[in-house]
């Protein structure tokens, strides 16, 4: 794909620093964000908020690229960007201080971009310049060759980077050997650039202040090479968002929609002609039309067809813009400000969705929003140049229905509910439901997940429903311990239906993350309020709150935070399980709530417990749509198995059995390939 020619001057010493900071440069994007993850509650956000850092620091390199090449002499180009290299080195290795954990609860957004900031900016930040400033060197010193085919070479170090580091980096090796190993990495990189940066004449001869050809291009031409990545950028961070929120935030979900959205830069970039209007403006609409129908009826398609509609969709929508904005290419010498202009847009696409988004819209409608954007994009692209009108027509027909039948829906969503609020964790929307056979019922819904119900009947409003019925694991375990005063423990409040079984004398004490889920708690439900028990509610991450805390002596600690359809990773290590029994009384029970469509996280608990010393009971209940009870999986677990002989437990479920080969989880290590169903 990239042949090298032995005629062009340092070609291969140009080619390898590209392809090697461009592997780097996506290998340290998961690595980082899956370090920091723990500390910020395990939302799918802050991927979304390490994306925007990432796609800013990359324009600030573009910027930089841009800013040597066009004002400094050649030589002056190479010495700097070689005392930047070496200074870089200082930062090594990339491994976050703990003094950026949060010590108070609420949106953490600044907080995260100052981490990554201290960490990683540095290094991201000349990672992201070696590729546009090496390509402009190589093209000063061999005019009339184009440097693009360099631009698809870097993406496919990228893409390399993003899918090796799922299936071959996370699965074996530890967060903090990654760090290191990444780091030493780093230093040949820095070596072979520098190699290119200060040899004899390095760097791109400057351009005279306006030469023949290389005048600014009219200013429509260049608000495109922003607006089309700036749209598919958008919809990258969109599209992860939709599905790491449904399912859970793990480096999988993330790096499948960057690693198709550089494919579709790979593709175009390498040859014009793999862009064809005919063949992927037909795709685009199939595509688009897919994904709104799945976002109108979110139950439609299992996960798989899911991940795959969404991925495919993706993909055909970042084929146009990156067809498109090939189509408009610059003459070399315009190179740098080209790719400052895509910097730009990806970066103005990511601050939408990052911040925007949670800012001004009240739930998840920006999905829906740059589908039709990106709709129009296509009835656009449609209408110019000639083409029979009735084409036209068609196209621009077909961009206001798909508007339209969104904006119906985006309107439906608003109305259906009683509030609708939003902030850094997700949307949020209570609802009420007339569909139960015991009643109408109030529920509580993050995304498309149901985070409790209450009877609204105020003979039943005690009731407790969803996936804490009476029959339940928690359930079994809190009728189990009849002792007068418990105290309980329960990390991730939801409508606050675990507070039903608080009695006169007990103590309650909930662990919340989000403040949203606090206030509405509170305001529409009638749980907490109505509970016998002393209660009591701390913000922010449970496993953070209880490092801080003295033991607590709880008879019982119910782990159910939920960060989209799993818990968080950090709550389901060997050190949170730790931790949890530092808090629990002697023989006191832990209750771990692993109901989930798409991951078995029994063996996850199983191997922690075996390894504390620790005997497990998993109990599974089937639905009873009488008493408003979902199907739900608990997993009990112990120090004393007297506990399990109990007459409600006895019998209730079995043991959690060793899974041969399998690898504990912990704070530096956890593969969720290995629970997939």
């Amino acid at each position: 794909m990239f042949p090298v020619r032995r005629n062009v001057p340092g070609l291969a010493w140009h080619a390898g620093a590209i392809f090697m900071g461009a592997f780097l440069l996506f290998e340290l994007e998961p690595l980082i964000a899956k370090a920091v993850l723990p500390w910020f509650g395990g939302s799918a956000a802050v991927w979304t908020t390490c994306m925007l850092f990432f796609q800013v620091d990359l324009l600030l390199g573009y910027l930089y690229a841009h800013w040597a090449t066009t004002r400094l002499a050649p030589r002056i180009q190479g010495w700097v960007h070689g005392t930047l290299l070496a200074a870089s080195l200082a930062l090594l290795p990339v491994i976050p201080s703990s003094a950026w954990k949060p010590s108070l609860p609420g949106d953490p957004t600044l907080r995260i971009l100052g981490l990554l900031a201290t960490t990683v900016g540095l290094p991201f930040f000349l990672l992201a310049a070696t590729g546009p400033l090496l390509q402009a060197w190589w093209a000063g010193r061999t005019p009339g060759r184009s440097p693009y085919r360099l631009y698809a070479l870097s993406n496919v170090g990228s893409l390399l980077a993003l899918v090796s580091y799922p299936a071959l980096v996370e699965p074996y090796v530890g967060i903090r050997a990654q760090a290191w190993a990444w780091s030493a990495a780093y230093l040949p990189f820095v070596l072979l650039t520098l190699a290119v940066a200060l040899k004899p004449h390095g760097g791109a001869a400057r351009p005279d202040p306006d030469p023949a050809g290389a005048a600014p291009g009219p200013l429509r031409a260049r608000l495109l090479w922003a607006a089309l990545p700036a749209v598919a950028s958008a919809l990258l961070l969109a599209v992860t968002s939709h599905l790491t929120q449904n399912v859970a935030p793990i480096p999988f979900l993330w790096v499948l929609p960057l690693a198709v959205y550089l494919l579709s830069f790979i593709v175009c970039f390498d040859r014009a002609s793999w862009y064809r209007r005919a063949l992927w403006l037909p795709l685009l609409a199939a595509a688009l039309g897919g994904m709104a129908y799945s976002l109108l009826d979110a139950d439609s398609l299992g996960i798989r067809a899911l991940i795959a509609l969404f991925t495919a969709g993706l993909f055909c929508a970042c084929m146009v813009c990156h067809g498109e904005l090939v189509r408009l290419k610059p003459h070399p010498r315009k190179l740098t400000s080209f790719y400052l202009m895509i910097a730009l847009g990806g970066g103005t696409g990511g601050l939408a969705v990052a911040v925007g988004a949670p800012g001004l819209l009240s739930g998840d409608y920006e999905l829906a929003i740059l589908l039709a954007a990106c709709a129009g994009l296509g009835a656009a692209v449609c209408l110019r140049g000639r083409k029979p009108r009735a084409l036209k027509a068609l196209a621009a027909a077909m961009a206001l229905a798909l508007a339209a039948v969104l904006g119906m829906g985006v309107r439906t969503a608003m109305l259906d509910g009683r509030v609708q609020v939003r902030n850094f964790y997700g949307s949020l929307r209570v609802r009420d439901e007339d569909q139960d056979p015991g009643g109408p019922v109030r529920a509580l819904m993050h995304g498309t997940i149901d985070h409790g119900e209450q009877y609204l009947a105020p003979e039943r409003s005690r009731q407790p429903t969803t996936y804490y019925g009476p029959g339940t694991g928690v359930g079994l375990a809190l009728r189990a311990l009849d002792q007068p005063g418990r105290k309980l423990g329960f990390i991730g409040l939801g409508a606050g239906t675990l507070a039903a079984y608080g009695r006169p004398g007990d103590q309650c004490r909930f662990y919340e993350l989000n403040p949203l889920v606090l206030q509405l708690a509170r305001s529409e439900f009638r749980f907490l309020r109505e509970c016998p028990a002393q209660v009591t509610c701390v913000l922010g991450d449970a496993r953070l709150s209880l490092e801080r805390e003295p033991p607590q002596g709880f008879d019982l600690l119910a782990v159910d935070a939920f960060s989209g359809d799993s818990i968080p990773v950090h709550l389901l290590t060997r050190e949170a399980f730790q931790l949890y029994f530092r808090h629990l009384r002697p023989g006191g029970l832990l209750a771990v709530h692993i109901s989930n469509r798409y991951l078995d996280l029994a063996p996850v608990v199983g191997q922690a417990a075996q390894d504390l010393g620790k005997e497990t009971l998993e109990v599974s209940t089937p639905d009873d749509d009488a008493s408003d009870v979902f199907a739900a999986t608990w997993v009990l677990v112990t120090g004393d198995p007297g506990q399990f002989r109990r007459d409600l437990l006895f019998r209730a479920g079995k043991a959690v059995p060793p899974r041969l080969g399998f690898r504990a989880w912990t704070d530096d290590y956890s593969n969720l390939f290995q629970v997939l169903n």
